[in-house]
């Protein structure tokens, strides 16, 4: 049973206007789950949350030494970005790395996550294009990682791609799943999303944060820990690459200074990962933390400031490193006139989940 209380609230002047579910998964490197809302193996589509662990199917096929990708590339790979001049410019020198044209995507443009950018869109009367898609990094990446397991790429986005085929096994693989317990859909972008329990996405950030504490190049670290070290620290040296400006993803990134990864999924699903710490520890984890959020309605704000809310609650981080989030904490609920009209709570609380058995 899903506890009553696992919501948030919106009101306005005092009067509830919505609640809106959540579901939470916390768990340690080992996948141990240490607190919860809701459902935290509620069946979920990770989206764009799942990149990190497309892009580690990537590097494991060496494209990316092939074609000379550094870790601002893979940070891209990783991404739902603003399409910010920033984030298209780069995605061109990419396409020009693997010697690939913008007709070769397999993604379309659509308006950006930034307003900002849409408003200059439409004061250019511009109309975006695939190398405009928040997703285009990913599908550079999946090009060239298609060409050096010796693939095709005309349908390097198809479910039974020789690359998605690949896909498919990592993420599994970092699941700790058996392929046939992952379900794919086809995401926004035109490639497979893969659903699976909520608290499996916290093991795979788990995993991430682990792997980069161990580090990068360490000796005994295996190729598959090292792939996901240099993900995680690609993402913590360049999070304006993840989302943009003024986005969720990097203020946290940036906020935080490499103590963790954090990343949107469409439709309300984030998962972040922990570096050791004491804080980490004071949670009951030898090492790295892995959580995984979903607000059932979709609701993008309530899912940051969800997020930002079970930062909190678990103490990750100083009082004065979490402020830099209030904006997106409690979000100002304000009129066309700027009046205040009412406010966001949290009527949760994280729970140490019962033993199985009990």
């Amino acid at each position: 049973m899903i506890p009553s209380e696992d919501f948030v609230v919106t009101d306005r002047g005092g009067i509830v206007e919505n609640r809106h579910r959540v579901h939470a998964a916390v768990v340690d490197a080992e996948g141990r789950l240490l607190y919860a809302l809701g459902n935290p193996t509620r069946l979920t589509l990770a989206r764009s949350a799942a990149k990190p662990a497309q892009a580690l199917a990537i590097l494991e096929t060496s494209g990316i030494e092939r074609y000379g990708f550094d870790d601002a590339d893979l940070a891209l790979m990783c991404a739902s970005h603003s399409s910010e001049e920033l984030h298209i410019a780069h995605t061109r020198t990419m396409l020009a790395k693997i010697r690939a044209e913008e007709a070769d995507l397999r993604c379309g443009g659509h308006p950006s996550l930034s307003e900002t950018v849409n408003r200059a869109w439409i004061r250019q009367d511009y109309t975006p294009t695939a190398v405009c898609s928040n997703c285009s990094g990913k599908h550079v990446g999946m090009i060239a990682g298609a060409r050096a397991i010796g693939a095709g790429v005309e349908d390097y986005h198809l479910p039974d791609h020789p690359m998605q085929v690949l896909v498919k096994r990592t993420v599994a693989e970092l699941c700790d799943l058996d392929p046939q317990d992952v379900e794919w859909g086809i995401d926004g972008c035109n490639l497979p999303t893969p659903a699976f329990p909520l608290d499996r996405l916290a093991r795979l950030y788990a995993k991430l944060a682990s792997a980069a504490d161990r580090g990068e190049g360490q000796e005994g670290l295996s190729r598959r820990d090292a792939a996901l070290a240099r993900i995680f620290r690609a993402m913590a040296r360049h999070p304006e690459m993840v989302a943009g400006e003024g986005r969720y993803c990097t203020v946290l990134m940036r906020a935080f200074n490499g103590a963790l990864i954090g990343k949107l999924g469409a439709d309300a699903s984030y998962a972040i990962g922990v570096r050791a710490s004491d804080d980490t520890r004071q949670l009951g984890a030898d090492g790295a933390l892995g959580i995984s959020v979903k607000v059932e309605d979709g609701n993008i704000e309530i899912l940051y400031a969800v997020v930002t809310e079970i930062l909190d609650q678990l103490g990750i981080g100083s009082p004065e490193l979490r402020r830099e989030l209030a904006t997106f904490h409690l979000p100002k609920r304000v009129n066309t006139m700027g009046v205040s009209t009412g406010g966001v709570s949290f009527p949760f609380r994280l729970r140490i989940p019962e033993p199985e058995g009990e």
